[in-house]
């Protein structure tokens, strides 16, 4: 691709879209170049006192330590990576130089006594923020979101500015980056860098609610919430109402900070063939006195291993066994990165991945906005969850119960530090989302250390989902089975699957990549040439053909103890060209009635 020139002093609207021409979709002629993501960004908590601050903002790319003494160089449309064609920029920054933002703001929002929270999705990957000129706090991490308050750094008057500086040594450092490299090739793409998620300000009382979610008890017929009040004394408490089709179906009240058990009559079980939401109001009070409330939303589902009929392990959603299939999405723009263009694009994948008769979606090694969580939640997707990936070098070992020398990855205590703490706040993020119902920490030893522990600690977080320890291979053993519920094996292009004569009985028996077809379309590939595929095809009738092969080759796997397969890919990405669909998102490769009806027969097997 080639490295586009930045005008640096055009407004913004007319250097964004006035670049040399590069791959994008149809949504980068949508985007709004004053506020783009306007939607409000935590679905699962929602209050009506807030800002988006989405939009240009000034930057520099500076030498690591210097300051932006000068001034700036020009504006970066936010939330967009500065490598991204939609920021404006589309400049590499590298482990040697930082980034800076700035942006001054009339605050919009009624203070009063409340506090000023400001909100940042996600920065990648270590972010300093300063408000009016002042230190407010520094954040590691490029994949959970992180707030400051800042009610003690706000001016008298409307007027305030913000800056942040952005330092990410990409490949060069031991934290979770998922594909990115300095040097982009193969299955190794573009860095990102700096602010790719919505930035926000809300106002919160002194005392407020800073989270809230829910877990199903399915034997009760209960949903347990679990709220955190910041601020919160001993005579604070905490009602849960709940909705369905705004009409009242239950209400529990009881201390702040405690967990609460709601009997439900009658509950609606979620499913992908029946995504039943529930609406919830939280609401706080001392006394009679409310003192803050909020909106979110919950689902009563439960997901477990349990043996079928047949002595085989299967995953159970709702009291049945349920064949899970779904592509591997990686959730990469080729004009946005990490950053979908608009709200609409980042429900299209979702929505055709739906139409193409997938039930499930494995999010590979990157972490999308809590958004596209609500649309999985709301459009009915099971979603595995990678940690993004990080601190590479040890060796892929596929054969179950054999270790060997380099197997494991020899992490500093620094390493480990931002491992744990990054996949502590993702799961603690996103166990709200019912659709999650799988954590994957590990992906073909890509990193991978410690693995029982970190799957004790996965499972301290969270145990109300399913852990596939080793997603490909680098199983480790406790006794005579491998550490967390799934045996996970990855072959391309053909399927293959565990065998169940070792681990069947004690396992969930899961193929976790396979196929990854190819077929690069003249027009819509990221380069021209040297585009590949683990299998190419030259037409659409001759994929379809193979696929169609590798899909009975599957089915007949399924009463032998298969549980779940997850096909390689969702789109193309960068110079992979083995999507479902192009990078561009302008041509399906499959027609999805024909996938639709092909997928049914995989959850027939049951």
């Amino acid at each position: 691709m080639k490295k586009l020139v930045l005008l640096l002093f055009l407004p913004l609207s007319s250097y964004i879209f006035a670049q040399s021409p590069t791959l994008k979709t149809a949504w980068a002629d949508q985007v709004n170049p004053q506020l783009p993501h306007s939607e409000y960004p935590r679905p699962q908590l929602v209050r009506e006192n807030w800002q988006n601050l989405n939009g240009p903002w000034s930057y520099s790319i500076l030498p690591k330590g210097s300051l932006p003494e000068m001034g700036f160089a020009g504006e970066i449309l936010v939330p967009f990576p500065v490598e991204s064609q939609l920021s404006g920029v589309q400049q590499t920054v590298g482990p040697e130089m930082e980034l800076w933002y700035e942006k001054t703001l009339d605050l919009e929002l009624k203070r009063g006594k409340n506090k000023v929270l400001l909100h940042f999705g996600a920065v990648d990957w270590e972010a300093e923020v300063w408000v009016n000129g002042q230190t407010v706090g520094i954040h590691q991490g490029g994949f959970d979101a992180f707030s400051f308050d800042i009610t003690p750094y706000l001016k008298k008057g409307n007027e305030q500015t913000i800056r942040v500086r952005v330092w990410d040594p990409s490949d060069s450092g031991p934290q979770p980056r998922g594909k990115q490299v300095k040097e982009p090739q193969g299955i190794w793409y573009t860095p990102v860098t700096g602010i790719w998620q919505t930035v926000w300000l809300e106002t919160v009382p002194q005392n407020y609610i800073a989270t809230v979610y829910s877990q199903t008890d399915w034997e009760s017929q209960t949903q347990v919430f679990h709220t955190h009040v910041d601020g919160e004394d001993e005579n604070q408490e905490v009602e849960v109402q709940v909705f369905d089709q705004d009409i009242l179906v239950g209400s529990v009240r009881g201390k702040a900070n405690e967990g609460l058990k709601l009997l439900l009559q009658d509950p609606k079980p979620w499913s992908p063939d029946n995504p039943q939401l529930y609406a919830v109001k939280v609401l706080l009070y001392t006394g009679k006195k409310l003192l803050d409330q909020v909106e979110s939303y919950m689902a009563y589902r439960e997901v477990r291993m349990g043996k079928d009929e047949n002595g085989f392990q299967r995953i159970f959603l709702n009291g049945e066994a349920l064949f899970q299939y779904g592509p591997l999405d990686q959730g990469w723009w080729p004009d946005g990165l990490y950053t979908a263009p608009t709200e609409e694009a980042l429900v299209y994948d979702i929505e055709k991945t739906k139409e193409m008769g997938f039930n499930m979606i494995r999010k590979h090694v990157k972490v999308e906005p809590a958004r596209w969580y609500y649309h999985t939640d709301r459009l009915g997707m099971l979603v595995w969850q990678d940690m993004p990936s990080g601190d590479m070098g040890n060796r892929w070992e596929v054969r179950p119960g054999v270790k060997r020398e380099g197997m494991y990855k020899d992490r500093s205590p620094e390493s480990e530090a931002i491992f744990k703490r990054e996949w502590s706040e993702i799961i603690n993020e996103f166990k709200f989302f019912p659709s999650v119902v799988v954590w994957v920490p590990f992906n073909e030893a890509w990193g991978q250390f410690k693995t029982k522990e970190i799957v004790d600690l996965t499972r301290t977080l969270d145990d109300t989902r399913l852990i596939n320890s080793a997603s490909g291979g680098n199983f480790e053993m406790q006794g005579n089975d491998v550490v967390g519920d799934m045996l996970d094996l990855h072959n391309y292009p053909d399927p293959v699957m565990p065998d169940p004569a070792i681990f069947g009985e004690n396992r969930i028996l899961v193929l976790g990549e396979f196929g990854g077809l190819g077929l690069p379309l003249e027009g819509h590939t990221w380069q021209n040439r040297d585009n590949w595929g683990y299998q190419s095809f030259s037409d659409q009738k001759e994929l379809m053909g193979r696929y169609s092969m590798l899909l009975d080759d599957l089915k007949r796997m399924i009463p032998k103890g298969l549980a779940a397969a997850i096909y390689t890919q969702t789109t193309d990405v960068e110079v992979e060209v083995n999507g479902l669909m192009t990078y561009d998102r302008k041509v399906l490769k499959f027609d999805p009635s024909k996938l639709k009806e092909i997928h049914s027969s995989l959850y027939q097997q049951e």
